[in-house]
């Protein structure tokens, strides 16, 4: 009966946490030396207590809570990453990134989705701040809100990827987002695509869509045998008025050749979708490239020619600029921004 009665007690404190003073009661020992032995703190602990608290760890299976550990010691060595959009693949090659450099440094990382929302963006970052986390990774959904001014205001460490806040001084890592709208609208231009339509999401407030687009204009501009125009997709309403305006762009009078240049790796998916639907073929009837280098692009015949963003490194040197920042505070903010890079296939095709 007693033995049973002790079987009983045990699976019982397995199965309601044990805590340190279990643990203490357990081995015979004060709370503070299990304390020590739990901060390694061996010298100073015999070894019959040290086995005694040792044989209590295993037997009460006390797992102790990082959490609180690290909030006795001021730190949770925790760090919130926010996206804007964890179904995009340039979210996981930021989470890819950003993570190699917080494990090799002893730091989790808490992910937050806000799907490209203001209020759920807000949301996100006062979770993230109720956790106490010791520094901010952010992709902004583009439109900064007075909360998120405060948030860059105040002592917290943040670095922002790829979007700029106006106004206020932040470090930012992101793509040299003109050096790649040059870069792509250049490489159609010599290809002999001299009539180009811009696809691209809403460009208003969004930094990184306004500076490509910028770049792509003023290489026009630069070029009076060309022409070009642009089409937001926010304007466009289902898979027929994007279709209406492609058959339109097509459709236009001129013997130049047509391109399309899609400005996320998004629109270029729904390109591809809408050029099939409409039987235009790539890239004898319009050529096409696309910002982002998606793992299909090289399967889609002809080959999508894409600019590549080092989106793996982004992550990782935006994790590294905070972590720097969280070690070394008061140091000038500062931008790093990375080249991107072109890769020529099918699609761009002289």
């Amino acid at each position: 009966m007693k033995s049973a009665d002790k079987h009983h007690r045990n699976g019982s404190m397995r199965d309601s946490r044990a805590t340190i003073m279990d643990v203490a009661r357990d081995a015979g020992v004060s709370k503070t030396s299990v304390s020590r032995y739990l901060s390694g703190e061996f010298k100073v602990l015999s070894d019959d207590i040290r086995q005694r608290i040792e044989a209590s760890i295993a037997r009460l299976g006390y797992r102790p809570s990082q959490m609180a550990r690290g909030l006795k010691g001021g730190r949770t060595r925790l760090i919130g990453l926010v996206v804007a959009d964890v179904m995009n693949p340039y979210s996981v090659a930021i989470l890819h990134g950003a993570e190699a450099v917080c494990q090799q440094h002893g730091y989790t990382l808490m992910l937050c989705n806000t799907g490209n929302d203001e209020a759920r963006e807000k949301q996100a970052l006062t979770m993230l701040r109720s956790y106490d986390v010791e520094g901010l990774i952010v992709h902004s959904q583009g439109r900064p809100s007075r909360f998120m001014y405060d948030l860059l205001e105040s002592n917290l460490p943040v670095v922002l990827v790829d979007r700029r806040v106006s106004g206020i001084e932040v470090d930012l890592v992101g793509l040299d987002n003109r050096q790649a709208g040059r870069a792509a609208t250049v490489h159609l231009i010599e290809r002999g695509f001299t009539d180009i339509l811009y696809v691209t999401q809403p460009i208003r407030a969004v930094s990184s869509r306004e500076e490509r687009h910028t770049a792509f204009l003023e290489t026009l501009a630069a070029r009076p045998d060309c022409r070009g125009e642009t089409l937001e997709l926010a304007a466009l309403e289902g898979d027929a008025a994007l279709d209406h305006a492609l058959a339109a762009f097509m459709s236009r009078a001129g013997t130049q050749r047509k391109a399309l240049l899609a400005a996320s790796g998004v629109v270029t998916l729904q390109l591809v979708l809408a050029l099939r639907r409409l039987g235009l073929t790539v890239p004898q009837q319009v050529g096409l490239l696309g910002f982002d280098e998606l793992s299909w692009s090289k399967l889609v015949e002809p080959g999508i020619s894409t600019l590549a963003q080092p989106t793996d490194e982004i992550g990782f040197q935006a994790a590294t600029r905070l972590l720097e920042r969280i070690a070394t505070p008061g140091h000038d903010h500062h931008e790093l921004l990375l080249p991107g890079t072109l890769i020529v296939r099918g699609s761009t095709s002289a």
